[in-house]
């Protein structure tokens, strides 16, 4: 596993990706001094991103069907937790933006090589916030499954 995002694994046989990108911006504020240089103040973390840029050869690694589960993940609107495959949290994360470009098309339509860019932005307050946040969504997987287990077992 080379990292996961929610419940989706980034592998060589899903989306192997090339290359990461991770940027913290820090807010601070500055003001205007008469005479003297702009005095600064720290104000708080700023937005946190990570791209995620890989290429996929269908006849070899993932297809599409991976793409559009990521597709499916986004359209959701949750928050996913973003784990290396090392172990490191780097906390929840939604997808803000998913591109592809597709090149070397077979003779059916099916594109040889993919390319695919990955935006994520990270939206938990703290590592705190965010184990908070999977516990809920535990719970309620959980609950779905119980409902349909029952549902199951009484032919319901």
């Amino acid at each position: 596993m080379m990292m996961s995002l929610g419940l989706f694994v980034f592998k060589l046989s899903t989306l192997p990706y090339q290359n990461t990108t991770h940027t913290m911006n820090y807010g601070l504020g500055t003001n205007a001094r008469f005479g003297q240089r702009p005095v600064s103040q720290f104000i708080g973390l700023g937005e946190e991103t990570i791209s995620i840029k890989g290429q996929l050869l269908p006849e070899v690694t993932g297809g599409i069907s991976y793409l559009q589960t990521l597709q499916a993940m986004a359209e959701s609107g949750r928050a996913w937790p973003l784990i290396e495959g090392s172990g490191t949290i780097y906390g929840m994360f939604i997808i803000k933006t998913l591109s592809n470009d597709s090149a070397q098309f077979n003779s059916n339509g099916q594109a040889r090589s993919i390319t695919f860019t990955l935006s994520l932005t990270r939206v938990d307050e703290s590592q705190a916030a965010m184990f908070g946040d999977l516990l809920t969504q535990a719970e309620g997987l959980y609950n779905q499954a119980s409902s349909a287990i029952r549902n199951f077992a009484t032919g319901a």
